[in-house]
């Protein structure tokens, strides 16, 4: 089961602190947060439950993944680009990671671990997609006629 699910990504550039985060916690709660300066934009934050088959899609997700069996020690750290930082504690095992953050796939191939930011850049690729989606479905301002 998972019991926290955290990731952060963001930079400090033109705009000032921008960012994307969500945390689920143990008892299935969502918290999202969107941070964009541009334009003197606010932060967008929203709170939702997930429902038990959601949860265990994302325990699927991070297991078929194989991220808790990753060595982050070659990774890249945080730079004036950014940090992304991912923490997941799941059946007793726990990772807590911070690299530099990651743009594109281009990006994992010239560092020390390829293959293990390829794993992690996919993770956090199906988490912004499953938890976007989520977002939109919930939170449509108007709706679909």
């Amino acid at each position: 089961m998972v019991r926290n699910t955290t990731n952060l990504t963001g930079h400090k550039g033109r705009y000032g602190h921008e960012f994307f985060r969500f945390e689920i916690d143990k008892y299935g709660t969502l918290k999202y947060a969107n941070n964009s300066n541009y334009r003197r934009d606010s932060i967008i934050q929203k709170t939702l439950q997930l429902s038990p088959t959601l949860i265990n899609e994302i325990q699927r997700i991070i297991k078929d993944s194989e991220i808790m069996h990753e060595d982050s020690s070659k990774w890249p750290h945080q730079d004036e680009n950014g940090r992304l930082q991912l923490e997941i504690e799941m059946n007793g095992q726990s990772i807590n990671i911070e690299t530099a953050k990651i743009s594109s796939l281009a990006d994992t191939l010239s560092t020390e671990d390829p293959e293990g930011l390829r794993v992690l850049y996919y993770l956090i690729q199906d988490f912004k997609c499953i938890i976007l989606s989520i977002i939109s479905l919930h939170f449509k301002i108007k709706p679909i006629a």
